[in-house]
């Protein structure tokens, strides 16, 4: 099923928990302006539709989907483990009808975890956890996503993915 149209942009990016997906999704939102959609995986799950993280899940992709269609650009944001999203997120990257640009924000565990002690969920999310989760290199299949490393600063790196992906060269939609 073909998604957006040849004028929309995808934009996946993926994560390690306190990697800075969600900082660089509000990067890219804030430098676009309206016309952008973001897709949180955070806000989606937890806020929206109040569900645990499980397999086959079908909420970010048709959400995506849905705000493609309707001529939005996109970012969906999450940790979105491989082994759970993968096949979702891949089918998304081929049916979209435009530019799709996946990113992997690759962080060591150690500055993860120092990321992490600064967040206000620190207190309930401990560092135990954290290493639970923790997945070094969890790519997608297929090599569909660009690796930005820790030592890229948030700035160069929304600059990096505006550029790619040609967000930085269309107007602002009236949504």
């Amino acid at each position: 099923m073909r998604a957006g149209t040849e004028h929309t942009r995808l934009v996946i990016l993926r994560g390690n928990s306190a990697s800075g997906k969600s900082s660089v999704a509000a990067g890219l939102r804030a430098r676009f302006g309206r016309g952008l959609a973001l897709v949180a995986q955070d806000n989606l799950r937890r806020v929206v539709l109040r569900e645990h993280d499980r397999p086959g899940a079908a909420t970010i992709g048709l959400t995506a989907r849905h705000a493609l269609d309707a001529g939005f650009h996109v970012v969906v944001e999450g940790i979105l483990h491989a082994d759970r999203y993968g096949a979702m997120l891949t089918r998304l990257h081929t049916d979209h009808r435009g530019r799709s640009h996946a990113y992997y924000l690759d962080v060591p565990l150690d500055e993860t975890l120092a990321r992490h002690a600064t967040k206000p969920i620190a207190d309930t999310v401990g560092e135990s956890r954290l290493r639970e989760w923790y997945r070094p290199c969890d790519l997608l299949p297929g090599g569909i996503e660009t690796v930005i490393t820790a030592d890229s600063a948030l700035h160069e790196t929304v600059d990096r993915i505006m550029r790619e992906t040609g967000l930085d060269r269309l107007p602002a939609v009236d949504c």
